[in-house]
């Protein structure tokens, strides 16, 4: 269980999340980062689960006020970790769901999130007012409250771990589950970094059929993208 004085903090105009703790269920270093940030500036705790098996584990021992659910994850469908929260008693008290992919949202919604956030994250004033609209009155600030127009950049270095993971998944098997689950991860990723290039080479994959000689030519070209920016890493 969080501290007591975390459950008895009162949020603020400048921290208006003070006192909520956030999980992210959510395999991106970047996204993860991301978020970390942006809970940090609005004075939540956040926790973090790669995985659908960890967010259960998580779950059995702590009671979160949010949940933020990415869509697709290594280990199955971030849907069925919403049905679960949505059916669970005593509920979460905020179930949003989070991916870049078109009629994601849709799904969410129909799977019984609250809310949704879509990928990039970037607007800090846009994740405040998602989770700030789905709050009883009396768990948000008092009075006015500005709106923030800062957008939260996260360091390099959690987007490039996102790259060194799945060189790492692809030097070890290039099937079809794990291509589509590269392609899956790593466009989100792209587009999360604003990286075209990178996200030309992930949707080309997408395009082909499997088991075809050219998605073996997609695969080799995602590669040489993706260890171009390994190689960036170690120049620096």
């Amino acid at each position: 269980m969080d501290k007591l004085s975390d459950l008895l903090a009162q949020p603020t105009a400048s921290r208006p999340l003070l006192g909520m703790t956030v999980l992210a269920v959510e395999d991106s270093r970047y996204t993860c980062e991301t978020l970390r940030l942006m809970c940090l500036r609005s004075g939540a705790r956040i926790r973090r689960a790669d995985c659908l098996a960890s967010a259960r584990r998580h779950l059995k021992v702590y009671r979160p006020s949010a949940v933020i659910v990415d869509m697709g994850l290594p280990d199955g469908s971030g849907l069925d970790l919403i049905a679960e929260l949505v059916a669970a008693s005593p509920r979460v008290g905020v179930i949003l769901g989070l991916s870049g992919d078109d009629g994601a949202e849709a799904r969410a919604l129909s799977a019984g999130a609250d809310g949704f956030l879509g990928k990039p994250l970037a607007s800090l004033a846009q994740f405040q007012e998602t989770i700030l609209s789905l709050l009883p009155p009396e768990q948000k600030p008092a009075g006015p409250r500005g709106v923030p127009q800062e957008r939260i950049d996260p360091d390099r270095s959690a987007f490039l771990d996102d790259i060194s993971h799945v060189a790492e998944l692809l030097e070890d098997r290039q099937d079809g589950p794990t291509l589509d689950y590269v392609a899956q991860f790593l466009g989100g990723v792209a587009r999360s970094a604003k990286d075209g290039p990178l996200e030309r080479a992930v949707s080309e994959l997408a395009r082909c059929r499997p088991g075809g000689g050219r998605r073996r030519e997609k695969v080799a070209r995602l590669m040489q993208v993706v260890r171009a920016r390994i190689e960036s890493r170690a120049a620096i």
